[in-house]
């Protein structure tokens, strides 16, 4: 009888893998570092959110802007379906084919057109100090007339009063871009500037002293970021009784809890995060010694995000008792149905600091319940949502060159058109708007003074809110 020998396991799988060795070893390696390369190019293309190949295929054909609006909307008919840019196509820089090319391009480079400003301080009634700055009538190359001179000038020039985003100034390219292309148009432009997103008693105190100082002038706000949060939150709490004959909200984050737990979700945004969070210190750098007198001064030097700013600094100004108290407060979702004038609010869907989860479609169009059959109208018929595939955050850049900001040109029309045939007209009326209540800001995590108002609109006067000439 034949005996056979089977072979050793370990010897065998020892020549396997030789075996397989040498197969590899003879495959060159220019073929593995194009497999690296597609490898690299893959896994950035879609860190980045790359679309260039997208772009591509359809031949560069551009983007549909999308237009949310209540069917019923006289501010459609009257003023967007009359505007030419929000019904055409954005067409991309070909080149900045990403949110985050888009959105670090601005940041960066920004490519903004070169003028100077003029600066007037202007004393609230608490105390504080505000401090603008003006362009207007700008020329071509871009020289900006002083303030007093344009006083004695036509009265009924209108005026832009802008309000620009978390760490941003009246220097950020994407405001420079805004105030350039505003005043070239004949308009009077003034920025200023505001850390807390729902402080709003600034904006109040601003457009009130130019609606007594320049009672002539049309007055119209333009938000961007956290700034267009204030402008939805402003609108929504002074309802019909405000002197502001229209509006537009730029890359609002809405819901400033749902943004907050957005900031925190991915690594990219976690990037982006920390970036905030040290622009917020060099801001409160600037005003150390309020913020070591009234905050955490501490806690804001070790701060990694904008919640660990906010924790430690902005909640405890405002007052309030937990950081996601301060979001839910002060997120301008709930106030949008109490807005009574005129505005567009423009957003990208590749946004990467503001989610789409916060945009409040339903408050922008009919809601239909096909189980039941039910057409709910909740949609607030002064609001017309302006959405486009991709623009990043504030960038929007177009052109070959990267010159020209798409939103930029779309809010001009806008409120060109709307100055023309449909301005707001104040209405008196007894008291601000406050939002639905909700069982979730229950006690312990509410602040209500006892005649029911919440604390976020009776800060102290030593809130600060001096400006400086470089907020980072």
């Amino acid at each position: 009888m034949d005996h056979y020998c089977l072979p050793n396991d370990s010897a065998s799988s020892s020549n396997v893998y030789w075996l397989l060795f040498k197969v590899l070893a003879l495959i060159p390696i220019r073929h593995y570092l194009l497999a690296m390369a597609f490898i690299l190019f893959s896994f950035l293309y879609n860190f980045l959110e790359l679309h260039f190949l997208r772009d591509l295929f359809s031949g560069f054909s551009g983007f549909s802007v999308s237009l949310t609006y209540n069917s019923s909307s006289q501010i459609y008919d009257d003023v967007v379906s009359k505007c030419n840019i929000l019904h055409g196509r954005y067409f991309p820089t070909p080149w900045l084919c990403s949110p985050h090319l888009q959105t670090l391009f601005l940041n960066y480079f920004g490519r903004p057109p070169l003028f100077n400003y003029t600066r007037q301080l202007f004393r609230t009634s608490d105390g504080g100090t505000i401090a603008w700055d003006w362009l207007t009538n700008s020329d071509g190359s871009g020289a900006a007339h002083d303030v007093d001179g344009v006083a004695v000038e036509d009265e009924s020039i209108p005026i832009v009063v802008v309000i620009p985003g978390l760490t941003s100034d009246s220097s950020s390219a994407y405001i420079k871009h805004l105030a350039y292309h505003t005043a070239k148009r004949g308009w009077r432009v003034v920025v200023y500037f505001s850390y807390n997103a729902g402080w709003t008693e600034d904006a109040r105190a601003v457009v009130n002293y130019l609606h007594k100082e320049k009672s002539g002038a049309p007055l119209f706000i333009v938000g961007t970021s956290i700034g267009a949060n204030i402008l939805v939150k402003y609108l929504g709490e002074d309802g019909e009784n405000i002197p502001v004959a229209g509006a537009v909200a730029v890359c609002s984050p809405w819901d400033l809890l749902l943004g907050d737990r957005y900031m925190h979700r991915r690594r990219v945004q976690q990037l982006y995060n920390k970036a905030l969070a040290f622009g917020l210190q060099d801001y409160g750098k600037l005003h150390k010694s309020h913020f070591s007198r009234n905050a955490n001064w501490e806690g804001i030097e070790k701060s990694l995000s904008v919640r660990d700013f906010d924790d430690h600094a902005t909640r405890i100004v405002g007052k309030y008792e937990s950081v996601d108290t301060y979001y839910r407060r002060c997120s301008s979702s709930l106030y949008v149905q109490s807005v009574a004038v005129p505005l567009l609010c423009i957003s990208a869907l590749d946004d990467p600091i503001c989610t789409t989860e916060a945009i409040p479609w339903d408050e922008c169009s009919f809601s239909v319940n096909f189980t039941v059959l039910l057409i709910f109208d909740r949609a607030n018929k002064n609001i017309v949502l302006a959405t486009v595939n991709h623009g990043g955050h504030l960038a929007f850049y177009e052109e070959m060159s990267a010159c020209s900001l798409w939103w930029v040109r779309a809010a001009n029309e806008f409120l060109d058109v709307l100055h023309a045939r449909h301005m707001h007209v104040q209405k008196k009326t007894s008291k601000l708007s406050k939002p639905l209540d909700s069982s979730i800001d229950h006690s312990p995590y509410v602040i209500v003074e006892e005649n029911g108002n919440m604390a976020a609109l009776n800060h102290e006067a030593d809130h600060d809110r001096v400006l400086t000439e470089k907020c980072y």
